[in-house]
């Protein structure tokens, strides 16, 4: 599920689960993580996805669970709080939880076939505070509110020009920039890191962060979030109430 490859001091991680486009389930979730403690030396690390997709969001199967939950949260504040500099080689499709891998490296390149959506809306989900927050820092309030209220999709060329991407360019591309930065010090590296992580994404107020929590709570313990699996289960379009 995971290939795991050194260039240098670049640690490049491969999600490999092509029956299922690189759907995130709780073991491919671990196995990350696994990968990420296994790259304790690289100087930087680059995340990608094997055949035509990054990663094509969250298997429905496992979706639903607490387990699930848990394991994609844990991995995902694991590359974020990566000491070194984690860059995300979009390959081809990032959506939902793909586009959550994405955003919690510190640099995206894409290929020209990359797109982005969170269609959490579609089907009952939904993403957490972070989740929001970040992708509004990255891609705008504007852009965000088109993938998270509309659940609209944006392509390479889009998500470059509202700075979602860095930088156009293949896996091989990534790799070869990450080397660039495998020569810097890593503690000057490491320390710049987790000032602007701390700076431009803080704690919130206790009892914003309650309240957000209340609300992303109450959407998975919503009639919507049960017609959302329901409707899966018997293959056919969600039907909401708002209830």
């Amino acid at each position: 599920m995971i290939e795991l490859s050194w260039h240098g001091r670049v640690a490049v991680v491969t999600l490999v689960r092509p029956e299922k486009h690189n759907a995130l389930n709780v073991e491919l979730c671990h196995r990350i993580r696994e990968a990420l403690d296994a790259a304790g030396d690289a100087r930087a690390i680059v995340l990608t996805g094997s055949g035509a997709s990054f990663c094509s969001g969250a298997d429905l199967d496992e979706v639903y669970t607490d387990d699930f939950r848990d394991a994609l949260y844990g991995m995902l504040h694991a590359v974020t709080d990566a000491p070194v500099p984690v860059v995300a080689a979009v390959n081809g499709a990032a959506i939902g939880a793909g586009t959550q891998l994405a955003i919690a490296a510190d640099f995206r390149f894409v290929a020209a076939p990359a797109r982005f959506a969170v269609p959490t809306a579609r089907i009952g989900l939904a993403v957490d505070p972070w989740t929001i927050r970040r992708l509004a820092l990255l891609a705008g309030n504007g852009v965000a509110r088109r993938l998270l209220l509309a659940c609209d999709r944006i392509d390479a060329e889009a998500a470059l020009a509202c700075g979602l991407a860095d930088v156009a360019g293949s896996l091989d591309q990534a790799i070869g920039w990450a080397e660039g930065m495998t020569v810097l010090a890593p503690l000057t590296v490491a320390y710049s890191k987790r000032v602007l992580n701390e700076v431009f994404e803080p704690e919130l107020d206790e009892d914003t962060a309650k309240e957000l929590d209340a609300a992303f709570e109450a959407c998975w313990a919503s009639d919507d979030f049960a017609e959302g699996r329901r409707s899966r289960a018997e293959k056919r379009p969600p039907v909401f109430e708002g209830k």
